[in-house]
């Protein structure tokens, strides 16, 4: 139980940009490394966590933790992941305020924010690469994107219609 907390604390607080830019360091960790998982299952936990309330990151370690120990293992890694994270955004908070109005701290986001999109993008076109995606489906999720980004479409509208097509598409194959 102490390896799973100690594993998704750093995963936690090693990581910024968000529960996207985790994949990397999950899928190293918990498959390369410790071998909790197959990269096939993780890439399932990972869909699954994406339609899931809630953070992803501590959805993904929920799914792990509930696989190696059940339930006290869910919360030991939710635990895990979610505390870094938790003290550092209390401890911004308690003190931001004082400089969100500096030159330097203004200047360092704006350099920050170009690479949490880039710790973003990365998992993104590996997730795709292993979810095989390629030249002849990459239409579905860019349609979807669009469908998101310049039409306003619900998510959950996308979700439902993917799973449809999916489940549809699986159907005819068998």
């Amino acid at each position: 139980m102490f390896e799973l907390f100690i594993t998704f604390a750093k995963i936690g607080l090693f990581t910024i940009g968000g529960g996207y830019a985790m994949i990397p360091l999950i899928k190293q960790t918990v498959v390369e490394e410790k071998h909790w998982t197959e990269e096939e299952e993780l890439m399932d936990l990972i869909a699954v966590a994406q339609s899931c309330p809630g953070v992803f990151a501590v959805n993904i370690s929920i799914f792990i933790g509930y696989k190696m120990r059940r339930t006290p293992g869910a919360l030991i890694c939710a635990m895990g992941a979610a505390l870094p994270s938790f003290v550092i955004i209390l401890l911004i908070a308690l003190f931001f305020y004082r400089f969100r109005e500096n030159a330097m701290v203004e200047r360092a986001f704006l350099g920050i924010r170009p690479a949490v999109v880039a710790l973003i993008a990365v998992p993104v076109f590996k997730m795709a690469r292993t979810a095989k995606i390629g030249w002849h489906n990459v239409w579905i999720p860019v349609l979807a994107a669009l469908a998101i980004w310049m039409l306003g479409v619900n998510p959950v509208y996308v979700i439902l219609v993917a799973a449809l097509g999916g489940y549809t598409y699986g159907q005819l194959l068998h």
